[in-house]
């Protein structure tokens, strides 16, 4: 097997320790209509199937507009939530990013809207490690489409074949899978349960996420 030429990263749950304040922006939400979003019911609308709760509204009789409106003071109340916590980067990354940065090209692709990307890496030093960064923005169809991944291709100007994704969710090996990309799942606390069918490799914690990012950058030919 050569070794890979690229590596593409997901953001949240790999880079960075925020998924559990998305949640919580979440669970506020519904909170005041009766609704108890578990962390499972947030694994299985938001991690794996990308569809959101917000069917849930809908059940109540909430038009498309007054949802909307919701979703949109959610995405205000994620943005204070990040400005309010010390976001850390995922325990171990920065290091193993300042191994692979100057013998891969790599890139972040990602779902987070620009602004929340923006506001967790402000106060990071990450973003150098990377050629680039997509975020939500920057396409049409978000994950579980291949269409983030596709592009992230593109930007390194490789083929699937020369690359490798890091990904914590379904959706997102969904995403790489569908691009044709292997794909090394590094579990977290919301995962843990789930046996990610597909996965190039399974990675439990950044030591094993390591060893499986050196073999495949020729480390152990």
């Amino acid at each position: 097997m050569k070794p890979i030429e690229g590596i593409l990263w997901d953001n949240d749950g790999v880079l960075v320790d925020t998924e559990r304040l998305f949640y919580q922006s979440n669970r506020e939400l519904f909170l005041p209509f009766g609704v108890e979003l578990t962390e499972l019911d947030f694994f299985n609308w938001y991690l794996a199937d990308n569809c959101g709760a917000w069917h849930l509204l809908a059940h109540l009789g909430m038009s498309e507009e007054r949802i909307a409106e919701l979703r949109a003071g959610r995405n205000r109340r994620y943005s204070e939530l990040l400005l309010g916590a010390a976001v850390e980067p995922i325990a171990g990354v920065a290091e193993l990013l300042s191994e692979l940065a100057p013998r891969l090209p790599m890139g972040v692709v990602t779902s987070s809207m620009g602004s929340h990307f923006e506001l967790i890496h402000s106060r990071l030093d990450l973003l150098r490690h990377f050629r680039f960064v997509l975020t939500a923005e920057h396409y049409a169809h978000s994950k579980p489409s291949p269409e983030p991944y596709l592009l992230g291709l593109e930007q390194l100007g490789l083929a699937a074949g020369q690359c490798v994704v890091v990904e914590d969710s379904p959706r997102g090996l969904q995403a790489a899978t569908a691009a044709g990309i292997r794909c090394i799942v590094l579990r977290n606390a919301l995962t843990r349960h789930y046996d990610f069918p597909g996965a190039w490799r399974i990675a439990d914690d950044m030591a094993g996420l390591h060893a499986e990012l050196a073999a495949l950058a020729g480390a152990e030919r």
